[in-house]
């Protein structure tokens, strides 16, 4: 399966105007078919992603929301999201999909990174942003998106570094991700699987920098000796 169903998004939106679990029960055969399709896409992508990469997981994410904490009480999320973790531990960075009619999105990165790998980052970006600015600042790339998320991120210099710092605009990401959104027609487009990939294989040189990062110290010792 190369793209995504009508019917799948045809689904979500019934859903948002029915957002209970009498209308689910009642239409969960559709549901069902709905997951079976979008699983054989998932399964798609991460056998192309598999070219040229090495996918350890897929993880598709429950429908299901947490609403333990939540004002929202509705119990179903109105897209589907999926993420390919890369395999091993020289292989960093991870690949994301959420489907969701008129607001799907692939994305990539790194999110909400541990305390010791953040830090280890921002050291990184401290020390030398060159290689990092050339990559977010090559043609395609910054094309396609733009530039990292900086809605996570702290409001002036994280503790332990100047707010004076030249590259304070990286140190202070909290998160060091990239996103590009597809219309509805590039979702149902039968080359949506190509052109999703192709925007996978945009964060390579990405992946590959950060990888090299945080499995090296400070003076670039490989730590998985």
């Amino acid at each position: 399966m190369n793209t995504v169903p009508k019917s799948s998004f045809e689904f979500l939106k019934k859903l948002k105007a029915n957002n209970h679990r009498d209308w689910m029960q009642e239409n969960k055969k559709t549901y069902l078919a709905s997951e079976k399709d979008l699983k054989e896409f998932y399964a798609e992508v991460e056998a192309g992603l598999n070219e040229n990469d090495e996918i350890a997981k897929t993880k598709v994410f429950r429908i299901n929301r947490d609403i333990r904490f939540s004002k929202d009480k509705t119990p179903y999320n109105v897209h589907r999201s999926v993420s390919f973790s890369r395999a091993g531990a020289h292989r960093r960075g991870g690949y994301y999909l959420r489907l969701e009619p008129g607001k799907s999105l692939m994305a990539g990165g790194f999110f909400g990174p541990e305390p010791s790998d953040l830090l280890r980052i921002r050291k990184e970006f401290e020390m030398n942003s060159d290689p990092i600015r050339k990559i977010l600042n090559q043609n395609d790339f910054k094309k396609a998106f733009g530039g990292f998320n900086e809605e996570f991120a702290v409001k002036t210099a994280p503790k332990g570094f100047s707010k004076d710092h030249p590259n304070l605009d990286l140190i202070r990401l909290k998160s060091f991700f990239v996103a590009h959104d597809f219309t509805d027609k590039e979702v149902h487009a039968a080359d949506f699987k190509d052109n999703l990939l192709h925007h996978y294989s945009l964060l390579r040189p990405f992946f590959d920098y950060m990888s090299e990062v945080l499995t090296t110290d400070l003076n670039g010792v490989s730590l998985l000796d």
